[in-house]
């Protein structure tokens, strides 16, 4: 299970700023779904195993059509857990309004043998109904009951009128979890289940650190959030610096939840949040790492690496001629290399006077994957608390949608 380590000043924060974050997120459990998703999904778990999964098991492709927290999820753990789940079957992703990547990826697909999983939590995104149709056009899908379409999205919405229209299976995301809290519902669940994922242990991790922060032994996580929000308007942008190819997608997740959610205008009228950016180290050290160091001293960094990986490739002891300055590494593992990287360039960041913190992975499994999914929905929501803003809604991203069908409707 990972670790937490935080090399930022904490004894100046006010206890009644942690007390008051706690409290908030203790009052939204009532309200807010997602708390309760790794205890309700397990039912949902066991309904696609009884249900679904029988007349499922000649498909070998899911094609999931969505965006956003309709796939960002879905592809964090599946990157995350393909390398130790290898008969998981091959899942492809429609999300961008891109022709060259539309065209692309359903070239890679073998109609006979595709489950098309189309998630829309509100059922009208333009850029999943418009790829829908092109694949429903494309592979001339017979909708009547068609046993190669599920439909995940509101109860009630448009696409799940359609569904029902059509006969189609169809499965509902609570109305009270939001798009990019719902890697753990419906969402998430539905794709990776019929892939062969393990979802029940990414929610039992899941659960077991909610239970965890609700028994405050999670403290670290309130400190962070009281941390960042207090310091907002010094360090207003966060890099979440991750070694290892393997947390690319996640990264993309953390993102998405991070900026969507905290991006607002809190009361009082006021413009208030966080940026996120993600790095892959050590690519990124010959990137990033010197805006880092010697620009601006306007950012933190969180470092995450994994401990031990279950690939040990070895770095031959083969020392070549005019090459010999790498000499220094042979005989080490890669994985030794990689986290000696991310330790030495930790040590440099907080030498230049950047604050830090650190997440160790003991390994990449089901479990940490649901305990990291959890902390960075709990710890948006605490920063959420802290700014005083509505951390579920999106009004910025409602309102350039509404311009967009204007475009096309005036024209």
């Amino acid at each position: 299970m990972p670790s937490f380590k935080g090399y930022y000043e904490t004894k100046n924060l006010d206890p009644f700023t942690l007390e008051k974050a706690y409290e908030a997120l203790k009052y939204e459990r009532s309200t807010i779904g997602y708390y309760d998703l790794p205890t309700s999904s397990l039912d949902l778990c066991e309904e696609i195993k009884s249900t679904l999964l029988s007349s499922t098991v000649f498909f070998n492709t899911i094609a999931i059509v969505g965006i956003g927290g309709s796939s960002l999820g879905i592809k964090a753990i599946d990157r995350l857990l393909r390398a130790s789940t290898p008969h998981a079957k091959k899942i492809i992703y429609f999300e961008n309004s891109d022709p060259i990547s539309i065209a692309y990826e359903s070239s890679r697909i073998e109609f006979a043998k595709t489950l098309f999983v189309v998630i829309s939590k509100s059922g009208g995104t333009v850029e999943t109904l418009s790829i829908f149709k092109y694949l429903i056009h494309k592979f001339d899908i017979d909708l009547t009951h068609s046993s190669q379409v599920v439909v995940v999205s509101d109860e009630g919405s448009i696409l799940s009128q359609f569904a029902d229209y059509y006969h189609l299976k169809r499965f509902v995301i609570p109305s009270n979890v939001g798009g990019r809290f719902s890697v753990l519902s419906a969402v998430g669940v539905i794709p990776l289940v019929l892939a062969g994922f393990h979802v029940e242990g990414v929610l039992e991790g899941a659960k077991s650190f909610a239970d965890n922060f609700w028994a405050r032994k999670e403290e670290h996580l309130l400190q962070k959030a009281a941390f960042y929000v207090s310091n907002a308007k010094v360090s207003p942008v966060n890099v979440l610096f991750s070694y290892s190819d393997t947390f690319e997608e996640f990264g993309k997740w953390v993102v998405q939840i991070w900026g969507e959610s905290l991006g607002k205008r809190n009361a009082r009228g006021e413009r208030v949040g966080l940026t996120p950016i993600s790095l892959i180290g050590s690519v990124d050290q010959h990137s990033f790492l010197q805006l880092i160091i010697e620009g601006p001293l306007n950012k933190t960094v969180t470092f995450m690496h994994i401990e031990h990986s279950r690939d040990e490739l070895m770095i031959p002891e083969l020392s070549l001629p005019f090459l010999e300055k790498s000499d220094f590494v042979n005989g080490e593992s890669f994985n030794t290399l990689i986290n000696a990287q991310c330790q030495a360039t930790m040590q440099s960041v907080l030498q230049s006077g950047v604050s830090v913190d650190e997440i160790t992975w003991e390994c990449i499994d089901e479990l940490s994957v649901g305990k990291m999914i959890m902390y960075y929905e709990l710890l948006t929501s605490a920063a959420g608390a802290l700014f005083e803003i509505n951390t579920y809604d999106q009004p910025g991203v409602e309102h350039g949608k509404k311009i967009l069908e204007s475009y096309f409707t005036n024209k």
